[in-house]
Order: structure tokens, then C-alpha cells, then sequence
């Protein structure tokens, strides 16, 4: 029963969240999201993340959770006279993704006008523009509208604006695989919410702060304030890490498959796990019978790029929900690894301590 009620409880976040528009800088509906969810002990700081700390019994060690609000979006960047818009994109884009999809522009009085994103039709292209992609640069939105006064005016669009993807949240024929936007990384914002919500289901020994970061995909910002206001002792980065089990990708390279469980990131770039953290965290999933996958990435890069670096060093270990087709305007994961990330994630706090955590650090016992 607990574990049905905690299902629909995920659903219910993952869509609401999916669907809801916060492109990098443009947050403030995630935002909203979470303040809802977790009432009145929310608070934001000057960056614009928001927090909520969970006492434990001793208060000790603090834990910090952290999942970045935002998604990679695009900016109204020129209005042209004809009544279009070129635009800017927000975070990393494969542009060819982005042609005949449809998407929401967000006005600076709150309302979401739909368009299309186009280019010079290929039957007015040469043979040789035809087999080379198009570039953002050359692309534009289509809201319908005569011309660029009409754009302003009856429209309300004006340089700035945000744009994301339209891309309701749907279930496929099998249930358990969810399709929508922006799952890089709203599973890590549903996973802290979540975890912050079920924290008075176990009983924890530490402080917990639940963040919701700004603007990662623009290179992580957010997450250094979020590093100086926690302070963390150790932290957990909750991500939608991307899936490899795809065409084109060796089966024994495939460390972040969909329906085999939450993912434990030793490293990225950007990012080594404190070694001893993530062993204590590979050890406990097995001997819960949590399904999981070990990942060493070549690339990417998570909040724990900044985290891990703070202050004297944060022990820190990246959790990530596999999702196909990340940064497009349709990315799928499997309900079940979500569920696997939020018991991991809650076994944890539950049996993390200030001696656990001092020992992650002891490197010459």
C-alpha cells in the first residue's frame, strides 16, 4: 500500500512539474511548484534557489539535496518586421531537434502563446543546403502574427521572453515509461520534494536542506550560492541522467539503461564522487535490494561540479533517473528507476550520521 501511494504521489509531481515552463532564469513556476508542495518553511535566496530544511534528531550531519530547477529552453533575441522571432537557445540544443516543433513563450504578463519553430523551406534550398542541417542562427518562431507590432501589442512579446518546449506529459502503452519535456532534470526536483514530504515516515539523526537550483544549464550557477547558504557536510545531486541503452551504443557500454534502476555516478568531467560516499551508497542499494547501475561518464556535468568544490570539500555523490532523449522536446523515463532513486535516496538519510560522514573524509586511516 505504501509503496502504491508513494507511485501516484511521484506521478502526480513528475507531471506537474514536467509540464511546468522554466527555462534558465525563467524559474519562477518551478518555483511556485515547490513552495506549494513544501508551504510556508520555503525560502529563496538573492540567486533565486529556493530551500527547505527537515531537522533531524541531533541535527547533525547537514545534508544537502540538490536538483536544478530550470531546463534548457530558448530567449525571444529579435523580432523581425514581418511579426517572427529569432531566438537565442538556453543551454545545449542539437539543432536539429528543434525544426517543425512546436513551443510556449512565456510574456512578461504571464501568458503562454504557442508557436512553431521554422526555417527557409527545403524546396527553396539547393541539393547541397539541403543535406546540411540548419543552424539555430537561421531558424525562427511562427506565433501567427502580421508583423512586428502586432507582435507587441495583441501578442505581448517582447526581447526576453522564455521559450520551452510544448510537450504535454503523456504515459506510454506501457505505463511505466513517461514521456515529456524537460525530465533533465524535473525527476530531481520531484525526488526532493518527494524525499522532503516522506522525511516524517523515517526517523534521521541529521538537518536536511531540499534545494532547488537555478540556472545549471548554463553552467551550474545556481549551485555555488546554494553551496555558501547550506554549507553543507555532504551532499546528494538528484538528476535525469542521460540514457545510453540506444542504438549505436555497445551493450557493455551501457551504464544508465531505462527500467534497470537509479544510477550512482562515480565520475563525470566535471566531478569525482568522494570514493568512500559512493561505496557506502553501491553497498547500501545492495544489500536493500534497491536496483541500480554504476556509471563512469565521459562527459556531462551536474551540480556537483561547484558543490563538491566548497569550502574545504563537500563528500558528494550524483543519483540520477536514466531518460532517453534528454535536452529535446521529448525525453522518456521509467517510473520504476524514479522509485528506485527515492529509496536510495531516503535509506541514506535514514542511516547517515556524523560519524559516517566524518569517515568519507578520514583518508589516512
Amino acid at each position: 500500500m505504501k509503496s502504491e501511494k508513494r507511485k501516484t504521489r511521484a506521478f502526480e509531481l513528475l507531471m506537474k512539474l514536467g509540464e511546468a515552463h522554466g527555462a534558465p532564469g525563467y524559474e519562477n513556476s518551478v518555483r511556485r511548484i515547490f513552495r506549494e508542495e513544501l508551504g510556508g518553511e520555503a525560502s529563496t535566496d538573492r540567486m533565486g534557489n529556493i530551500f527547505c530544511e527537515k531537522r533531524g534528531t541531533s541535527g547533525s550531519p547537514r545534508i544537502l539535496l540538490s536538483g536544478h530547477m530550470d531546463e534548457v529552453g530558448l530567449v525571444v533575441q529579435t523580432i523581425t518586421k514581418s511579426g517572427s522571432i529569432k531566438f537565442l537557445p538556453l543551454g545545449t540544443w542539437w539543432s536539429q531537434t528543434l525544426l517543425a516543433q512546436r513551443v510556449r513563450i512565456r510574456t512578461q504578463e504571464g501568458k503562454e502563446i504557442l508557436g512553431v519553430i521554422g526555417a527557409k523551406p527545403p524546396h527553396l534550398l539547393s541539393e547541397s543546403e539541403r543535406e546540411k542541417p540548419v543552424k539555430i542562427e537561421d531558424m525562427l518562431i511562427d506565433v501567427g502574427a502580421v508583423d512586428a507590432d502586432d507582435l507587441r501589442e495583441r501578442f505581448g512579446i517582447r526581447l526576453g521572453d522564455s521559450i520551452v518546449p510544448f510537450s504535454p506529459f503523456v504515459t506510454m502503452h506501457n505505463p511505466d515509461f513517461l514521456l515529456c519535456k524537460g525530465f533533465d532534470n524535473r525527476v530531481g526536483m520531484a525526488l526532493t520534494i518527494q524525499t522532503l514530504q516522506l522525511l516524517k515516515e523515517i526517523s534521521h539523526p541529521n538537518t536536511v536542506w531540499g534545494t532547488g537550483t537555478v540556472q545549471e544549464e548554463l553552467g551550474v550557477r545556481g549551485a555555488q550560492t546554494v553551496a555558501f547558504t547550506v554549507n553543507p557536510d555532504v551532499a546528494i545531486v538528484l538528476e535525469g541522467a542521460p540514457a545510453d541503452d540506444l542504438p549505436g551504443i555497445a551493450e557493455d557500454e551501457r551504464q544508465g539503461a531505462v527500467g534497470r534502476g537509479v544510477q550512482i555516478r562515480l565520475m563525470d568531467p566535471s566531478a569525482i564522487a568522494n570514493r568512500s560516499f559512493a561505496q557506502y551508497a553501491i553497498a547500501l542499494a545492495e544489500s536493500q535490494e534497491i536496483p541500480h547501475q554504476v556509471a563512469v561518464r565521459k562527459s556531462g556535468s551536474t551540480d556537483a561540479r561547484p558543490i563538491h568544490l566548497h569550502q574545504k570539500g563537500v563528500p558528494t555523490v550524483v543519483l540520477g533517473v536514466p531518460a532517453r532523449y534528454i535536452h529535446t522536446h521529448n525525453s522518456m523515463i521509467h517510473l520504476e528507476d524514479y522509485l528506485s532513486a527515492l529509496s536510495l535516496v531516503l535509506s541514506l538519510l535514514e542511516t547517515l550520521d556524523e560519524d559516517k560522514v566524518n569517515a568519507f573524509c578520514s583518508f589516512l586511516d
